[in-house]
């Protein structure tokens, strides 16, 4: 098992992931507490999708006793989003409704160009574009919803950057990261600005504030250098909720735009989604007669994988799913039949709100954000 920043492969192991990372597991007390504030609860949670965190109790506690917290989550637009970069936008979406804060998301342009040799500037400004259609078509509102673009708005970054940046070694970012001589300097900087909006919030208003951090569990090695600068600076910590990966339709492995038929990706026609799901991996047997007997194993099938993650919020038509596959009842091919025009129908919705939001994109920029800075 391989799990950092810039690579998952391997079959993962969560509880492996907890101990080498040195987070927490997501508590059943925890849950509620959540839960009791938000109102209502939430199937990513219930489920363990969300299973760990750093200091999540604290900010509870401290939003408990009227302290607010703001949120910050971002995405590295190297490709078209797909579906498993949707999941913990989707639960960052509920956060902030049920919470009701204010959301700073980082499209970090500059570290997908910094990282990928193949991609021109022309080729992650593109990106940052179509993946921040995908965000907004989720529902979020502009009135809390802040959109940083690395390149575009680096002179808001900057002043916070450098004051990390000198508090972080090249031996902490090479032990953390893997780099080497061979490592460009601006990956090596950049840390350093995905830093940033964890304190973007505090050093605006001048009032130490809370963050939180919703992410694949991958990306817990930026907020780890983060959270060892912080006090230095005079902020909080940031807290931070981890989910596990969405996994690909092959075998094994999150999903990843790099295999194009692993992944679905929300540019994707309905017909091609289809087409993916048909092909997809399933925990089925041999032959039809073998499965009818002694039943398929939903535990390694991709299939189950999505009704689990977006397609059945409902537990008791997910138990069904399962029993019926357990049994033999429901052979793969027809539970495929079932998950198509689910998949199908997610991405029509989808591609019409892309559609109803691009007129509204500049509405969402943190450009807004330099009037307050220059107060």
């Amino acid at each position: 098992m391989v799990v950092t920043p810039f690579k998952v492969s391997g079959k993962l192991d969560y509880d492996r992931l907890i101990k080498e990372f040195g987070t927490e597991r997501i508590t059943e007390k925890l849950k509620e507490q959540i839960y009791k504030i938000a109102g209502e609860r939430n199937v990513y949670l219930e489920r363990d999708l969300f299973f760990s965190h750093r200091d999540l109790g604290w900010i509870l506690n401290e939003y408990e006793k009227g302290n607010k917290f703001v949120i910050y989550t971002g995405r590295g637009p190297s490709g078209h989003t797909h579906i498993g970069h949707l999941v913990p936008w989707m639960f960052t979406k509920w956060f902030q409704d049920r919470f009701k804060t204010r959301l700073y998301f980082q499209m970090t342009n500059d570290e997908k160009y910094f990282f990928n040799d193949h991609l021109s500037l022309d080729d992650v400004k593109k990106y940052t574009y179509e993946n921040t259609l995908d965000l907004l078509a989720l529902g979020f509102e502009p009135e809390d919803t802040y959109i940083i673009q690395d390149i575009e708005h680096i002179d808001m970054l900057y002043e916070i950057a450098v004051e990390v940046a000198r508090k972080v070694t090249f031996s902490t970012v090479k032990a953390t990261f893997g780099f080497d001589n061979s490592t460009n300097i601006g990956s090596i900087w950049h840390p350093a600005i995905q830093a940033v909006p964890a304190f973007i919030h505090s050093w605006i208003y001048g009032v130490n504030t809370p963050c939180i951090i919703p992410c694949a569990i991958d990306q817990d090695p930026f907020w780890r250098v983060t959270r060892d600068v912080a006090e230095k600076m005079g902020y909080y910590k940031p807290a931070s909720i981890q989910c596990t990966f969405v996994p690909g339709l092959k075998e094994g492995g999150k999903m990843s735009a790099s295999e194009p038929m692993s992944a679905i990706f929300t540019t994707d026609t309905p017909k091609l989604a289809k087409k993916k799901v048909m092909a997809a991996f399933t925990g089925g047997r041999t032959t039809v007669e073998e499965q009818r007997k002694l039943g398929a194993n939903p535990d390694i099938c991709s299939v189950y994988k999505y009704y689990n993650f977006i397609f059945m919020p409902d537990d008791k038509d997910l138990a069904n799913i399962e029993q019926k596959c357990r049994s033999g009842e429901l052979l793969c091919g027809e539970c495929k039949q079932i998950l198509a025009p689910m998949m199908m129908e997610f991405l029509e919705k989808h591609q019409a709100a892309r559609e109803e939001v691009k007129d509204r994109v500049e509405e969402f920029s943190a450009a807004r954000l330099r009037e307050d800075i220059r107060r």
